[in-house]
């Protein structure tokens, strides 16, 4: 039985920075200002997504001082052990 030989090739990957977030403050109102490790900030506002949410879960943070409550939890924005996050790529354009 004659087998065949296979032959393996590897291209490293470019690297990517991985987003993540480093910092966060609350500002006012429903903003927290954010700083992400690549030297970007945002100061993003998250009243009109609670008050657009239909989910019972998240009306709660309507209220400020559930709000925040937020943690940085692996470079991400948390409240209450992922009970509302966000994707940081939509966090770091200012987009939720």
């Amino acid at each position: 039985m004659k087998t065949k030989k296979i032959k393996f090739t590897y291209e490293p990957m470019e690297e990517t920075e991985l987003i993540e977030i480093i910092r966060a403050e609350y500002k006012d109102g429903h903003c927290i200002q954010l700083w992400f490790n690549d030297g970007t900030q945002r100061i993003v506002d998250f009243r009109p997504f609670l008050c657009r949410a239909r989910h019972p879960l998240f009306k709660k943070y309507l209220d400020v001082k559930e709000f925040k409550k937020f943690t940085i939890v692996y470079g991400n924005l948390d409240w209450n052990d992922c009970e509302m996050c966000f994707p940081v790529a939509d966090l770091y354009e200012g987009k939720i």
